[in-house]
């Protein structure tokens, strides 16, 4: 699935998140990446299910983290388990306003006040088998490469980039030069 804005503006927000689902996975996507993660919002897994964010650790295990911003929003969603299936550990992300007690045990649980996040309880590793991991790094190079040549289309067309597209190509903005 590509990510695209209804208004063309930004390839990487797709417009469907609340603003406090928004905050929440910033506070989270800056702790994973102070842990050395790499991380993609909303990625479609092969079951369907959108994952809220996926990373992907240095040791590559797989996290996946289902945002929650309300008592309201977690009641009424019960596909969470489904995503156990596609990654290592899973967690409920949140911010300060849920309370902390709604969210199952064997889940990880991560609080973000928008500017970092925390990690409140460690998620269980349940591991990948060989098959599905392959599957599932496949779909998030994949995706991630295909975000990025949007981005970098769309940072061209407002002439955020400067030089051109072929510049990025081949390769000559990667070292600097």
């Amino acid at each position: 699935m590509t990510i695209l804005s209804i208004h063309g503006d930004n390839p990487l927000i797709d417009g469907r998140q609340s603003n406090r689902a928004m905050m929440v996975r910033r506070g989270i996507q800056r702790l994973f990446a102070e842990l050395g993660h790499a991380v993609l919002p909303e990625l479609t897994l092969s079951s369907g299910r959108r994952a809220d964010l996926i990373s992907l650790s240095a040791k590559g295990e797989v996290w996946i983290v289902e945002i929650k911003t309300s008592i309201e929003d977690f009641r009424v969603d019960r596909k969470w388990p489904d995503y156990r299936k596609h990654c290592d550990r899973l967690f409920f992300a949140t911010h300060a306003g849920v309370p902390l007690d709604i969210f199952p045990e064997e889940c990880g649980l991560l609080l973000s006040d928008g500017y970092e996040g925390h990690i409140v309880r460690e998620a269980p590793e349940h591991r990948l088998a060989a098959a599905t991991r392959k599957s599932v790094l496949q779909l998030f190079g994949r995706t991630a490469a295909q975000r990025l040549m949007l981005a970098e289309w769309a940072a061209e067309r407002n002439s955020e980039l400067g030089g051109s597209i072929g510049d990025i190509l081949s390769g000559n903005r990667d070292s600097g030069s």
